[in-house]
């Protein structure tokens, strides 16, 4: 079978598959497919934009960039708290309707406060749907399909990252203007259809608990559950390192390619493989392996990975390898490592867990980039920060498997 034909044979087994959910779940799926080709069509070109089509000095295209993360990775906690008090859908129609602002602000934006301003739009709109959706998505999966339901997911979220660059730079050919717009219609028609077809859905920890700034259950309650969770801490700290490595498809793995036909080709293979085994993988790790032993499988491959470059240098195949077996791992790695999250959670308080767990992760990822940055300026190209990089996943699938031996990980 050519290739073309295995990616299309695998896409109707994604398609086939999602026809045996209910609607709300493949809702769910078009959201996240939706958010990501919004969002990759447009953020990949920002900083050109600014540069070149704004002027602007290199410090205040980081300074515009900067504020989106910060706002997302910072806000991710109370994003999902809001979540857990306020329903699911509020928080997921409410973060649609800003990005569609903050990217429709874009277009026109001109001054630096303004970009600013619709900058941290976009940012907090992420950090208010991206808990709310992974809590609904466990919730209206139920326990029995869930980890099916985020291999589904991760492969909509792939197929996103794929075709929003391409769509992107299609639009962007025309005008920067042009590709904002048609992202926020793209979100503004997401807020609409989300508004009208998806079901209200209460937290577990909010519906079955008395709510009040007195009692056990109010917001001051409802933080302490999840921050004195000893558990759930070092299954994040120990998840970080996948998320720092997974990163380097953004920095390493393109500063190493040193051109744009090597990058984007790197970004294709890893979409391609993430969409094509997805379903496979899962299965076949659902027939034979553990939640718990995944967790370590996934965990050492991403850490193996950068042992094909370390071995193999700068080159492209080397590099080509690296990526499709980190999409491998992430492969292996999703679906278990978001069903962990609910688990961990006992059904409580699940979007406020997200939105931790997002959090500690997003500083892992500054403080891992911080790092390999550091490395590289030190060691340059050497086989050093590929094997420091192999090591950070190695070491990650230790401590899981401490975690996992010690039956910490196990659901109640």
């Amino acid at each position: 079978m050519t290739t073309t034909a295995t990616t299309r044979a695998k896409a109707g087994g994604v398609w086939r598959q999602t026809r045996t959910f209910d609607p709300a779940v493949r809702l769910l799926f078009l959201n996240q497919l939706t958010i990501n080709l919004g969002f990759y069509m447009l953020m990949p070109y920002l900083a050109a934009h600014l540069a070149d089509g704004l002027s602007m000095a290199a410090w205040a295209v980081g300074l515009v960039l900067g504020a989106r993360n910060l706002s997302q990775q910072g806000m991710f906690l109370v994003g999902g708290a809001l979540a857990d008090r306020l329903g699911f859908k509020p928080l997921i129609v409410a973060g649609c309707a800003l990005r569609t602002v903050g990217f429709g602000a874009l277009a026109f934006a001109q001054s630096l406060p303004t970009l600013i301003a619709a900058s941290l739009a976009t940012g907090l709109a992420g950090a208010l749907f991206n808990p709310a959706v992974r809590a609904c998505l466990a919730a209206e999966a139920g326990e029995e399909r869930r980890v099916e339901a985020f291999a589904l997911f991760h492969a909509y979220y792939q197929a996103g990252i794929l075709l929003g660059p391409l769509v992107g730079v299609a639009l962007t050919g025309v005008s920067f203007r042009l590709t904002c717009v048609v992202a926020a219609v793209l979100f503004a028609g997401l807020t609409v259809v989300q508004l009208r077809h998806l079901p209200v859905r209460a937290s577990a920890g909010a519906a079955g608990e008395a709510a009040g700034p007195a009692g056990e259950e109010g917001a001051r309650g409802q933080f302490r559950t999840v921050l004195s969770h000893r558990t759930f801490w070092l299954f994040s700290l120990a998840m970080t390192g996948s998320y720092v490595l997974s990163f380097q498809v953004y920095l390493a793995l393109p500063l190493a390619a040193g051109g744009t036909g090597v990058t984007t080709a790197l970004f294709v293979v890893s979409a391609l493989v993430a969409l094509a085994g997805q379903l496979r993988i899962t299965a076949w790790t659902r027939r034979r392996l553990s939640r718990e032993r995944c967790l370590v499988l996934g965990l050492a491959l991403l850490g193996g990975a950068f042992l094909v470059p370390a071995a193999l240098g700068r080159g492209p195949v080397g590099l080509l390898l690296c990526v499709a077996v980190l999409a491998v791992a992430n492969a292996v790695l999703y679906p278990y490592e978001m069903d962990t999250v609910v688990a961990l959670s006992r059904g409580r308080w699940v979007a406020t867990h997200y939105g931790l767990y997002n959090t500690v992760c997003g500083i892992g990822i500054t403080l891992g980039n911080l790092g390999t940055g550091a490395l590289l300026d030190v060691t340059g190209w050497s086989a050093a920060p590929w094997l420091a990089l192999c090591a950070v996943g190695l070491g990650c699938a230790a401590a899981m498997a401490l975690l996992a031996r010690g039956g910490r990980l196990a659901a109640d």
